[in-house]
């Protein structure tokens, strides 16, 4: 009787083996895809969608919206830089209010760094954003949520640059990049790495060039960003018309290579986190310098000269010297007057 019971014991497992191994096995990735549940999220608009096949994804339900607001999706170029060309300063309002923050997670850093070159006159162009050091490879984050309208190699000197635009009608740049994460027309959510930091177009070392923009008209970025922090500064922001710079859109070019600093130079070579005291102080110098000059054309007076002028009558009259005058304008005593030149007399 015992071995009768062993026996159909052992049976009874050989036969389970072999119901086991024609049972076929059913792999995740051949299991259907479709949803069978959405549930709501902490963030408004942002639903988790459940699948059959045990995966899932969020869905900004967002998007919608903004790809049927004109701010967002008019004028959508994405062979081009400038895709608000028949929009001019003067068509501007002087208060616009952006709205950055739908959500707490709706903003994050581009990239920790410290500030390298900012925004401002650059002899005889302007630095239309600002540079931050960092190293070849790092990530790049999206700033805001948005959606990709440009992501190329740029021969303006640009060199690898990605432009996001947003719904609230900005639009972000990311230059430099040592490679591009994306492609044009992919949705982007607010930290999402989105390339990644180098030195390539018009670039001495390593370093993010970053710009804000509204209808093309560039303003500083640190109106919205702490950069030392990396916290965004408002919720909402009044961008008034007089914080463009009228001269942003005056060429695709970056500034001219004179004023180019090397962030590579900022990295000690002791301590690659640590920048050099100097070169910052010289940053600082060149940043001052810049804006005095920028002051004292500014400032600067002409005199149209007319029949009977001598440089000893036109300094009189706008109390300088005649040494001042010629050395203003690059000529001698000696200088014929001729009518109708304009010299520079302050």
């Amino acid at each position: 009787m015992r071995r009768l019971l062993t026996l159909l014991v052992v049976l009874a497992a050989s036969m389970a083996g072999v119901v086991a191994q024609q049972r076929p096995t059913i792999r995740l990735s051949d299991r259907p895809h479709r949803p069978i549940d959405t549930l709501a999220t902490e963030r408004e608009g942002v639903k988790l969608v459940l699948y059959s096949d045990l995966t899932y994804d969020y869905i900004d339900l967002r998007r919608q919206k903004w790809a049927e607001d004109e701010i967002f999706c008019g004028h959508w170029d994405t062979l081009k830089i400038f895709a608000y060309r028949d929009i001019e300063l003067k068509d501007l309002p002087e208060e616009i209010e952006v709205k950055l923050l739908d959500a707490l997670d709706d903003y994050h850093c581009p990239v920790m760094g410290r500030i390298v070159s900012r925004y401002g006159p650059r002899g005889r162009r302007n630095h239309n954003g600002i540079d931050l050091a960092l190293k070849t490879g790092e990530p790049i984050h999206a700033t805001f949520p948005g959606r990709v309208r440009y992501a190329t190699y740029n021969t303006g000197g640009f060199g690898n640059l990605i432009i996001l635009r947003h719904p609230n009608g900005l639009e972000t740049y990311y230059a430099h990049l040592s490679r591009i994460n994306v492609k044009v027309g992919d949705w982007v959510a607010a930290g999402e790495v989105i390339g990644y930091g180098g030195s390539t177009g018009r670039s001495r070392g390593p370093h993010l060039h970053f710009e804000v923009r509204y209808c093309d008209q560039t303003f500083d970025p640190q109106h919205l960003i702490d950069f030392e922090t990396g916290n965004l500064k408002y919720g909402t922001f009044l961008l008034e018309r007089r914080y463009f710079n009228i001269r942003s859109r005056a060429t695709e070019g970056l500034e001219d290579d004179e004023s180019l600093i090397d962030p590579s130079a900022l990295v000690s070579k002791a301590d690659s986190d640590s920048i050099s005291a100097a070169i910052l102080a010289e940053v600082d110098r060149k940043d001052r310098e810049a804006a005095a000059k920028a002051a004292e054309e500014r400032a600067a007076k002409y005199h149209t000269i007319r029949s009977g002028d001598t440089l000893g009558g036109i300094a009189r009259r706008y109390g300088t010297s005649v040494s001042a005058i010629c050395r203003l304008n690059g000529i001698s005593t000696k200088t014929t007057l001729r009518i109708g030149r304009k010299l520079r007399v302050r």
